[in-house]
């Protein structure tokens, strides 16, 4: 008898819950109707779904994911709809997604105040990043681009030792895979990118490289307890992205690994804070690795101005996962152009050896000449065009407000966003618009840029008050690392049989099949 009243407690409680929803959502309906004749809003086109609560859809998101197909499925769903702004909904949620510069540009600045990045991310992102820079909005996220920002001044693009110290590293690990014909038979560069940039990135930061360039080479070792982190950076990572993937209920993936790896890279990283804010930083990362002890040290400038241990971690991390991934997914999509692009990559590596000289005798490499390098410039566009690392990105609705376009027939009409409305916009789909980038939007053109100036249609470092403040010490980077390899390597064959390209979505977008190649030294 108490199993029965139990069983029949609990299907009381269901059914109220049904019937509460049931309710809830038809008067938010009636009520979000009657605000959008006010605001002469029409709606935008509704992807439908076939299953309740669009599981169809969600299950439609994960496979294409699994199958490294994501941003492709993502330009499919717009382009079967024939529009570039839409709304859907998931496990009951409204949600829309759009591709239109304009209203991206209203989203980012002329209604910046009605978005927030969302306690979403901010609830995956916590337990490696905390609350920084890219997980926080209002005056705790002005804060800290007000921390940071000074750090990317021109002065500090400037300095180009630091790249060459990581890139010489990494022609130390290429030297011993060149035979006797000049030839490395084959190779993935792809990790040669990351192991470069979290050197690079690391002692940019802390003082200190990981080093992970020379753990695999005989005679160096990077220690145990580095090699330890490398790992469980890479873990974390991954299951930081994991997390994204459910949405609202993030909370339901918590491994122990996840927890374990974030241990890992939170003592890494306090280690340094604890030496800033002693003011011994310097003192130890010079007397440890024998580095400049004129060298500019990220951490330190921060310790100078912020004495909290827990927002220096979260900000460093912050500045790490922008700083290692972001570029070395770059670079991976720029010689995967290139490599099935021989002709391209010669015309390239001709101007290179014009303007910078050989591997050998190198002519300056600064920040002024790089900028006025056209075609190294086109190529990096291009590649963030069709490979932007961020393809998808999204805001939250705060209030009730509006995108100006993508509503009625024509897609004139103002759309109404209800408060808790989640907004996701793709630079992925908005660069590959025929109508804005010519029918052979989705080829590797480069000299599509040759005098053209764009606006909000071209958004790979985002835009408004949150644009990336790294923009140009990534493209600095990267620009450099292009340069040495060009200059050091004559030739370059794509090994990769597949046409088509996957991507790995992380917490940047990279090759999931690598860049396999064979390269000849000059």
């Amino acid at each position: 008898m108490v199993l029965i009243n139990a069983t029949i407690a609990s299907t009381g409680v269901i059914v109220s819950y049904i019937i509460y929803l049931l309710i809830s959502r038809t008067y938010a309906s009636i009520r979000n109707a009657a605000t959008a004749r006010k605001l002469h809003c029409e709606e935008p086109p509704f992807e439908r779904n076939r299953w309740p609560l669009g599981i169809d859809s969600l299950l439609r998101t994960l496979a294409a994911d699994r199958n490294h197909q994501f941003p492709t499925d993502l330009l499919k769903r717009f382009n079967d709809l024939g529009c570039h702004t839409y709304r859907y909904e998931v496990l009951g949620a409204r949600h829309y997604r759009t591709a239109d510069p304009r209203n991206i540009q209203h989203i980012l600045t002329h209604k910046f105040a009605d978005f927030d990045v969302g306690t979403t991310r901010l609830g995956s992102f916590y337990p490696l990043f905390g609350r920084g820079i890219f997980t926080t909005d209002g005056e705790e996220w002005k804060h800290s681009r007000a921390l940071i920002r000074p750090q990317f001044t021109r002065d500090k693009l400037s300095d180009r030792n630091l790249e060459e110290t990581h890139v010489q590293n990494m022609m130390t690990a290429l030297s011993p895979l060149i035979g006797t014909n000049g030839w490395i038979d084959e190779i993935d560069l792809l990790p040669y990118f990351f192991n470069f940039t979290f050197d690079s990135a690391t002692e940019f930061l802390f003082g200190e490289s990981v080093n992970s360039q020379l753990g695999n080479l005989e005679g160096h070792s990077i220690g145990n307890s580095m090699s330890k982190l490398v790992t469980a950076f890479d873990t974390s990572q991954k299951a930081i992205a994991t997390r994204r993937r459910f949405m609202d209920v993030y909370w339901l993936y918590d491994t122990r690994e996840m927890r374990e790896a974030c241990k890992i890279v939170h003592e890494f990283a306090d280690h340094f804070v604890r030496l800033a804010l002693a003011k011994d930083l310097r003192k130890a990362t010079v007397e440890k690795s024998g580095g400049n002890k004129d060298q500019y040290i990220l951490l330190e400038a921060l310790a100078a101005d912020c004495k909290d241990p827990i927002r220096l971690r979260t900000e460093l991390l912050h500045t790490l996962i922008a700083g290692r991934d972001t570029t070395a997914s770059h670079l991976g999509w720029v010689f995967h152009s290139l490599a099935r692009d021989p002709q391209r990559y010669q015309k390239l590596r001709g101007i290179i050896l014009e303007d910078f000289g050989t591997y050998e005798d190198t002519h300056e490499i600064s920040f002024a000449k790089l900028k006025d390098c056209a075609y190294l410039r086109y190529v990096n566009n291009e590649a963030l065009r069709l490979h932007p690392v961020v393809p998808l990105n999204a805001r939250l609705a705060n209030k009730d407000t509006t995108l100006p376009f993508g509503g009625g027939k024509d897609g004139n009409s103002p759309i109404f966003i209800p408060k808790g409305s989640t907004c996701y916009y793709s630079v992925y789909v908005m660069h590959r618009r025929k109508d804005i980038w010519s029918p052979d939007a989705d080829e590797f053109k480069p000299e599509r840029w040759e005098g053209r100036k764009v606006g909000w249609e071209y958004l790979p470092f985002n835009g408004g008050p949150r644009i990336c403040i790294g923009q140009q010490f990534a493209l600095t980077e990267a620009s450099y690392v292009i340069i040495r390899i060009m200059q050091r390597f004559g030739r370059i064959q794509s090994l990769d049989p597949d046409e088509v390209v996957r991507y790995k979505m992380g917490l940047s977008n990279s090759i999931s099949q690598g860049v396999r190649v064979s390269m000849h030294s000059a």
